[in-house]
Parts: structure tokens; sequence; C-alpha cells
């Protein structure tokens, strides 16, 4: 049997596996990704990414221009509604033009709003990470894994050949069913099967029914069948999602070709309407989240981690930032800038932004049924906008400051820079160049200091760097870099001669409001507690 070795081995090719690979790749770390199915999505799938996932995917060049141009080609405006079907005279608007509602975003980020196909952002992901040297196997099967205190040992199957990999470790992203989960015996909370979806996809104008350059997301409530359908996604096609119950004897089988278009027909209000069937595929709608997202060196994400309803369109942003998040941890130990301990951080500080999600989620899913229905379902959160942006980190990869409250959600449009935080969005011009404090993020650590009193931390940083081995930037904003608003002291909560160290993923690790006497013993003491060194 052949055998061949990588530092990380990723199972399943969606968002989670797909983003975990490119970022590994970009930062130079060797990844095989293994898919059983040939390719990436044909189905549209998830519609949309947001702000926060696209933060994470932005540092690798050319991926932000990629996925905007999709948009670009596609609409200029998306909406929601509730409807009986696409003829309904009087649909109930939840979102109406999402240009207007979300504009606000662009005070608290430069990364750009990006509405696209699953199936097209994974191709995306796919050409990024292969051009970077990631080898990515699809129609290639896992077949068995077996770990021991010094790696992980798993055998792979391709065109009936097998081959023995050896890694350090694996990202588990093989999907809601992740028979890696269940291999590892990783238990699942939530509410569990919520029923079975028939995708179909399909082709028929629908000229007058639907808006150019707009996609819609129908929530439909007939007296036929409830689920929902997605126009105007660029994909050359329409997604009709219809719900069936396998407990009340409905299935897969049901659902044949001729009852498929008599559905689309439904939906659209049209009941003579021309229906061309392109393709179809059944998944579980679920709510189902691990209780543990490591096991020893494997690591879950994306679905495998935490299965969500659609309602609400985060599942695949919160996928995409799984695969960011833990990629840029194990490039840390691989490369030998932090310690072995320091992967605790991803189920520490993932697993309840996870939790939160997919309660949101369902929440919003029971505010789409009839009163009756919802008894068991959680309320929707107060501010959705604090799941976008406003998620909270607790781990020993975050020194908290004394009276730190521990919340998981806060306003992202109020920063404070406090450890724990997403750094925030300020304005710098760089050589007659604007550019956001999140541009600087990414490619290692980050020690902002001010030119007025911060020189001193700009020197302790070029010790500790060489000192540690680690990829620290340093940089004296109101120097090389202007604050163009005068905001950024404020929005980091820093004074004169005072400092912030912001992690790779662009979250505040520890900060220094005031001056330091002993600057390079207080970064070098904070860098090791931090790194697990």
């Amino acid at each position: 049997m052949k055998q061949e070795h990588v530092p990380v081995l990723v199972v399943g090719g969606g968002y989670a596996g797909l983003s975990a690979a490119l970022l590994l790749a970009w930062r130079e770390v060797p990844v095989m990704l293994v898919e059983r199915h040939p390719g990436t999505s044909v189905q549209p799938k998830a519609f949309g990414v947001g702000p926060r996932a696209v933060e994470l995917l932005r540092p690798v060049p050319g991926v932000e221009e990629a996925l905007t141009q999709i948009w670009a080609g596609i609409g200029e405006n998306m909406r929601i509604a509730i409807a009986k079907s696409l003829s309904d005279p009087a649909p109930q608007m939840i979102i109406n033009d999402e240009r207007e509602e979300m504009a606000f975003l662009g005070d608290l980020t430069p990364a750009a709003l990006i509405g696209a196909p699953q199936a097209e952002i994974e191709r995306v992901l796919r050409v990024k990470a292969e051009d970077l040297g990631a080898d990515l196997r699809f129609s290639t099967e896992l077949i068995s894994l077996d770990q021991d205190d010094d790696g992980v040992t798993a055998v792979i199957r391709s065109n009936g050949a097998d081959t023995l990999v050896r890694a350090d470790y694996v990202v588990a992203a093989d999907g809601y069913r992740s028979p890696l989960r269940e291999k590892l015996g990783i238990p699942t909370s939530g509410k569990g099967d919520l029923g079975k979806t028939c995708s179909i996809m399909f082709d028929a104008d629908l000229t007058g029914l639907v808006g150019e350059r707009e996609v819609t997301l129908w929530y439909l409530q007939n007296e036929v069948f409830t689920g929902a359908i997605v126009t105007g996604t660029g994909v050359g096609a329409h997604v009709l999602g219809v719900n069936y119950d396998p407990d009340k004897g409905e299935s897969e089988a049901d659902f044949t070709e001729e009852r498929c278009a008599e559905l689309v027909r439904v939906a659209v209000g049209v009941p003579d309407l021309d229906v061309r069937v392109l393709d179809k595929t059944t998944f579980a709608m679920a709510h189902r989240v691990a209780d543990r997202y490591r096991e020893g060196r494997v690591f879950l994400a994306g679905d495998a981690a935490h299965t969500m309803p659609p309602t609400g369109g985060q599942g695949g942003s919160t996928a995409l930032q799984d695969g960011c998040d833990i990629a840029w941890r194990l490039w840390l130990v691989i490369s030998g800038q932090a310690g072995p301990g320091f992967l605790d951080t991803y189920d520490a500080e993932r697993r309840p932004i996870g939790d939160l999600t997919a309660d949101a989620q369902l929440a919003n899913l029971g505010v789409r049924m009839p009163p009756a229905a919802r008894i068991g379902y959680p309320e929707p959160l107060e501010d959705p906008l604090g799941a976008l942006l406003g998620c909270r980190y607790h781990s020993t990869a975050i020194l908290a400051e004394p009276g730190d409250d521990g919340s998981l959600l806060e306003d992202p449009r109020v920063p404070n820079g406090r450890p724990g935080s997403r750094a925030p969005h300020v304005v710098l011009d760089w050589d007659g160049q604007r550019i956001s404090t999140i541009d600087l993020f990414g490619s290692g650590f980050v020690l902002l200091a001010d030119k007025q009193g911060g020189q001193s931390w700009v020197d302790a940083g070029r010790v500790v760097k060489d000192r540690l081995g680690l990829r620290l930037t340093r940089v004296l904003v109101n120097e090389e870099l202007m604050d163009v608003e005068g905001c950024w002291r404020e929005r980091y909560g820093v004074n004169g001669g005072g400092a912030v160290l912001v992690r790779p993923d662009g979250y505040v690790a520890w900060r220094s409001p005031h001056p330091a006497p002993d600057p390079v013993t207080t970064l070098d003491q904070v860098l090791r507690r931090i790194l697990n060194r």
C-alpha cells in the first residue's frame, strides 16, 4: 500500500474543508483534502457570505475580488419574503432591500457584501487552494482513521486503490452525518432532526414574477407543501426546497421528476408553467451541535460540529469561519510558534459561537412556523447584528481584563477594543491610500501602539519577536499609518503609550491601555501565556 505523510489531513470538501485547506496552503502548511464526491457542489445550496467570513478570507490575494465579481454578475439586491407562491399578490416582506438595510456595515468593516451561491463560492475556494499548492483529492473516500500520541493514521481510497496517510492533525469537515464524529464517539445535543427537504433545481421562464438582477428567498406556505424557493442566483436555474416528513410515510422516492415539476408549478403559482427539472437531492434539516469540537488530534468543523436550520443564512458563513479558524491555530502549532496546548482554544472559542448561531437559526425557523408549533423553540436574538460582527471569545488565548462580563455578544456599532472582541475597523491613510486596520491582520500577530509614547512597545516587539520566533508586525499609528478620523485610541481603548495585541484572526488578545515600566518583559510574558509556551 502506498504511504504518504502530510501535516494536516482535511476530510470533506464543503465550506469548512475548503476554507481550512485554502488558509493552510496560504500559510505554506502542506495539506491534503479528501472528498468522496467527484467535485464541488452542483446545486447552488447556501447563498451569500457574511462579513466576518469575508474578513477571514480576504487576506488571501484575489479571493475577495473573485467573490465580488460573482455577485456583480448576479444582482444588485437581495430580498426575503413569506408567501403562498411567487404569484402571491401580498407577500410578507422580511427584507425588501438588503442594500439599504445593510448599508451601515460600511462603517464597521471594509469587507464586501457577497451574494453568491455556495456552488460558485466553492469553485473559487478550490481554484485558489490548488493554486497555492493544496493537495485536493476528489472522488476519494476515507476508509479508516486511527490516532495515537504522535499523529493520525488514515486509509483513503481512490479509483479502487488504497493509500495510507500519516498526518499530524485531521480536520473533520465531513458534513452533518459526520462518520468521523460518530467514530470518535463525540455526542451531540440539540433538538435533533426537524424533517427532510427535497431540493429541486429547475429551469423555467419566470419573467414578470421575479425582478431582474434581484435575488429573492421565498419562504412558501400553501395547502400543498411548506418550503422555500430561491430565484435569481445567477446559476442559470432556480431552486425549490420542499419539506417532507419521513415519520408520515413520505420518502425521497415520492419525488419523481413529474411530481417535482408539479411542485414547481405550485410554488410559482402558474399551473401550466413549462418546467425542466435539472437536478434533485435531499438533505436533513436538523438542530444538532457537537458536545466537543476536539478529540485528540481531530477537530470538527462546519456541519460536523453544528448542524442548523437554514433560516437566517448563517450556517455556511459559520462553516467558513470554522475552517479559517482552525487553520491559523494549526499553523501556529505546526510552525512552532505556539505550544500544542494552544489547540484547546479552538473548542473553547468556536463551540459557544456555534451553539449560539445554531440556536438563533432554530429560533428563526420557529418564527416562520404556526404559533402552536413553536413550543420548545428559543427566542430570536434581540440584535442579530451582534452575531454577525459582535461575537466574543473566551479562552487561554485571550487575556481578559478585570471585570470582563464574559458575554458572547456585543454591539459592534459601539467598538471598544477589549480582549476577546473583534478588533475594530479604523480608517488609516498609508501614503495616500486608504486602508483599514482590518487589512493589517491575517498573516500573524499585530502589535498596535500610538506614535505618541508607543516607540518602546515597537522596540519590545522586535526583541520578543526574535526571542520567540514569532511572526509579529509592529505598527505605530500616526507615523507611517495615519488615523484619518482620529478615533483609533477611542475604538481600541488605549491612551498615549498604550498598546494592543491582535491575533491573526483579527481578535484582540491583550491590551495595555497605558505605558508599562518594562515593555519587553510584559510582552514576553503575555505572548508566552497566549501561545502556551
